[in-house]
């Protein structure tokens, strides 16, 4: 009898243990990439459309890019993160410079690619390259504009109820005069409750 009772618990004890352990996650599948994702309380990607399609579409709407004679040349610099979350900041900037390029409302020159750039000067100057097909400095557009910003974000949790606020302000300045041309920002609040963790 009491070894009945022995196996019996034995077994309940190890369901348990397995039930309550870690999950693998085993098997998965391709998903909508623009489907609402409100999964954690965390920034998501469906954020980061939501503000990039509020600023894009605000700035190729604004007077310094509708009045010009030709696409004005701009060149995306660095988004602050003022949060306590890690937001890949790069990540959105990214997409505010193929959105506003695919628009083809303005020219962007590439900060990234200027280490690369120079060095290739340098190569095709080391006498490997044909005269013909050489390329050097001084051909280089100069900026008309640089696009900056922040995202701050404000946090409140009361009883099982939270709200995660985030406000993305982005500006675009005349480099020439130093002055903000064009300036939006785009506010997002999420709610989220608490549910109960039970076995």
């Amino acid at each position: 009898m009491n070894l009945t009772k022995l196996v019996t618990l034995s077994i309940v004890s190890a369901t348990l243990l397995t039930s309550c352990g870690p999950k693998a996650f085993v098997k998965g599948q391709y998903d909508d990439a623009n489907k609402e994702n409100l999964m954690n309380d965390q920034w998501s990607e469906t954020d980061m459309q939501v503000v990039v399609k509020a600023m894009v579409e605000s700035l190729t709407k604004s007077a310094k890019v509708v009045t010009a004679k030709t696409p004005p040349d701009v060149m995306v610099t660095n988004l602050q993160n003022k949060t306590s979350e890690h937001i890949d900041t790069q990540s959105i900037m990214d997409m505010v410079r193929v959105e506003l390029t695919n628009s083809g409302k303005v020219s962007f020159i590439d900060k990234e690619a200027r280490k690369d750039i120079s060095d290739e000067y340098d190569y095709q100057n080391s006498g490997m390259v044909s005269k013909e097909t050489k390329k050097g400095a001084g051909g280089q557009i100069g900026v008309d504009y640089i696009i900056n910003g922040r995202i701050d974000s404000i946090v409140q949790e009361v009883g099982k109820d939270k709200s995660v606020y985030y406000k993305i302000t982005l500006n675009m300045t005349d480099l020439k005069t130093t002055r903000i041309v064009w300036t939006d920002q785009k506010q997002i609040r999420k709610t989220f409750k608490k549910k109960s963790i039970g076995l």
